[in-house]
């Protein structure tokens, strides 16, 4: 945004604030993101709210938000309450679930790792055993197959000048979702990892697990959000917490797990192709080249799904195309760098 369109953003979110009744709120920046959006927590004496400022025009609809909210709290899920809304400009005034992420926690508390996973995962059963909302996108494997052209659209184009053909990796990957992650949909709210789960220890269940970032959710195949919650890009995960949650999303949905596995691996190569892109692509167009750090850790999690031998073919492929994260391939990257925005 340039520095009228920031302060004409200013001056429309205080004019909502006022409306909503929290006109005289203190305010203080919460968080942003990978999007456009960004948040601020609200206080009025003791009472405390949320505002979500999502501009108009990009790729978040806080009409999807408001939507999906309004779902996942009807099957007794805790995504915040849409207090008020202005869709049209992009402001919402939401419930504050407070700042206990997983991924905070974790920080400071390693051990209770294998605990709040595990309610995690069980969300995430629930969730698929429920009917999904009406309407929602439904991509084809040939779609999936083309978002993960991100790695080599901006990925290995910023580390080498040039875009591979993408056609050998495109036939690949597509053969490997045909062949094992093609199966019965299920709701996927897709950001579903530490840095998106609040913990409430004040409520019961299920509830406990406070959910943020959703508004992308689509059907999608059943293994995808646990792959987002155990191969999270952020942080690491321990190997005897992703195999024992793997265990227990195999015993919930009562899958086999020779096929699972073979399921899991595609679709974690699937987002680690699909990651690698966008945060070159956030180095290169948005001005985030605090994304390049995570890089080597999404190729590492990108190289054990690719050694199951389901993923023989893509293997060689990407070996082939996608040059290694070294320090002087991140350096090249960012010095491309867009000046932030």
């Amino acid at each position: 945004m340039t520095d009228r369109q920031k302060a004409d953003r200013a001056a429309a979110a205080t004019r909502f604030l006022a409306q909503a009744g929290w006109g005289g709120a203190t305010r203080r920046h919460l968080a942003g993101d990978a999007s456009d959006r960004s948040y601020e927590r609200l206080r009025a004496g003791a009472a405390t709210a949320v505002l979500m400022d999502n501009p108009p025009g990009g790729a978040d609809d806080p009409v999807a938000f408001v939507a999906m909210a309004r779902h996942l709290r009807s099957l007794g899920l805790s995504a915040p309450e849409v207090r008020v809304a202005d869709t049209d400009e992009g402001f919402l005034l939401l419930e504050d679930l407070g700042d206990d992420l997983f991924a905070r926690l974790l920080e400071t508390e390693p051990t209770r790792e294998p605990d709040l996973y595990a309610a995690a995962v069980d969300v995430l059963c629930h969730l698929q055993r429920t009917p999904a909302p009406d309407g929602l996108p439904d991509l084809s494997a040939a779609d999936w197959a083309q978002a993960a052209g991100f790695a080599l659209d901006w990925y290995a184009f910023a580390a080498t000048g040039t875009k591979p053909d993408p056609g050998a990796f495109l036939t690949a990957l597509e053969a490997a979702l045909r062949a094992h992650a093609e199966g019965p949909r299920v709701l996927i709210l897709r950001d579903f990892h530490a840095e998106n789960l609040l913990w409430l220890p004040g409520r019961g269940g299920l509830a406990r697990v406070g959910l943020l970032d959703f508004q992308l959710g689509q059907m999608g195949q059943p293994g995808y959000d646990l792959v987002s919650l155990l191969q999270d890009a952020r942080r690491d995960v321990a190997p005897e917490t992703e195999a024992a949650m793997i265990a227990r999303f195999v015993d919930q949905t009562q899958a086999d797990p020779t096929a699972f596995a073979a399921h899991y691996a595609t679709l974690g190569a699937l987002r680690a192709l699909r990651i690698l892109g966008v945060f070159a692509r956030l180095a290169l167009v948005a001005g985030k080249p605090g994304y390049l750090p995570l890089i080597p850790r999404v190729w590492g999690q990108l190289q054990r799904n690719l050694a199951h031998p389901a993923l023989a073919d893509l293997l060689t492929i990407c070996d082939d195309i996608l040059p290694d994260p070294t320090p002087d391939t991140l350096t090249r990257i960012a010095a491309q760098c867009s000046p932030s925005r």
